[in-house]
């Protein structure tokens, strides 16, 4: 009897329920929204973290020049004028050139291999990186392997780069204007023209279901693979670190877990839609696909490691992040050649895909 009066006295007097503070959050990117990979994630990553939240982080997304224009993304949020920026680290590489490592390295790790070293080996010089920007970091996007790139010419030894004017930035592109190419910068939009008025020789963007919509099949004679310069780009976001320190713990965790889904989500995407982007091109379109040859690839490496190291050695973190790359790579690759790699080879020996 005692006990029915003690639970009808709680059911009449229910415990206080306290409202959850809302976090109301902008969130700047580098990239349109409406742009199918990088743009579509950002806006999945912002829609998610509001759903795992339950509500509880609210965020107004701002595409490219919304808020600032793409390069200038890192500063707005380091200076609090939005909570959370998405981009790729490649493009602040102005303000220190170890951002370019982060990105990813030509001939390094691909994007399973990037995202393990991110975990368990090289995730805190990035923090490093970001902190001093008032920033912290997070993996939120993969494009993985891409392609060489739309060439009108053929390119059959190193020497075949010299006066070739082509559209590829970051690192790649230093690497091409070191074999003595042009590198020429130009937005996605005007890439087909500048192929189909001779304005440049050649052009990367991606990968086969980004290049389709672009339809760059139309003005080239080449597909390249393998794309050594970008063995999978990295997209991240990154967060105020005032704001994210303002968020209780749980919230904090939701948004790490939420841009490693994010990172999934658009490597997985893209794993999908190439593979049949890359059968229209071939079989509708007629595309004729080259492989760069052996020689060019390894005096690509070579001049790529010379680039390299230089940009290490010119600031101490620089050179702890490639060390540190180099370092859990030569492990990453051992296992990977035996493991993934070889699955692949024998795998090829009973399946045909193109």
């Amino acid at each position: 009897m005692l006990g029915l009066t003690a639970a009808r006295a709680a059911f009449s007097h229910p415990p206080a329920i306290h409202t959850a503070k809302r976090y109301e959050w902008r969130m700047a990117s580098a990239v349109p929204g409406s742009l199918p990979g990088a743009g579509t994630n950002a806006v999945y990553l912002a829609k998610i973290i509001e759903t795992m939240s339950g509500g509880r982080i609210v965020i107004r997304f701002f595409g490219q020049d919304q808020l600032s224009p793409a390069f200038e993304t890192l500063n707005l949020v380091a200076e609090g004028k939005a909570e959370i920026g998405y981009g790729s680290p490649y493009y602040w590489r102005k303000k220190h050139e170890a951002f370019s490592f982060c990105t990813n390295i030509p001939f390094g790790l691909n994007a399973h291999e990037f995202i393990t070293w991110l975990q368990f080996g090289g995730g805190e010089l990035l923090d490093e990186l970001y902190a001093k920007y008032n920033l912290k970091p997070f993996p939120a996007g993969n494009t993985g392997s891409q392609m060489g790139g739309w060439y009108n010419r053929e390119i059959a030894s190193v020497r075949d780069y010299k006066g070739l004017k082509i559209r590829m930035p970051g690192l790649g592109g230093d690497i091409l204007a070191r074999a003595g190419a042009e590198i020429v910068n130009l937005p996605s939009n005007r890439i087909l023209h500048a192929l189909q008025s001779g304005k440049i020789d050649a052009a990367e963007w991606v990968a086969p279901c980004d290049d389709l919509r672009l339809e760059l099949y139309k003005a080239a004679s080449f597909y390249y693979w393998p794309g050594w310069h970008e063995p999978g780009a990295l997209a991240d976001c990154f967060v105020n670190k005032d704001a994210y320190a303002s968020l209780p713990g749980d919230l904090q965790e939701i948004i790490r877990q939420a841009s490693f889904a994010a990172y999934n989500h658009m490597w997985s995407e893209y794993s999908a839609k190439n593979g049949i982007a890359l059968v229209e091109l071939v079989v509708r379109h007629q595309m004729k696909m080259k492989r760069f040859p052996d020689r060019v690839l390894m005096d690509m490496a070579r001049l790529s490691r010379d680039v390299m190291t230089e940009i290490a050695n010119r600031n101490p973190l620089s050179k702890k992040i490639y060390d540190s790359y180099t370092a859990f790579g030569r492990k990453a690759i051992a296992w990977t050649q035996i493991s993934e790699e070889a699955f692949s080879l024998a795998r090829f020996l009973i399946f045909s895909y193109l």
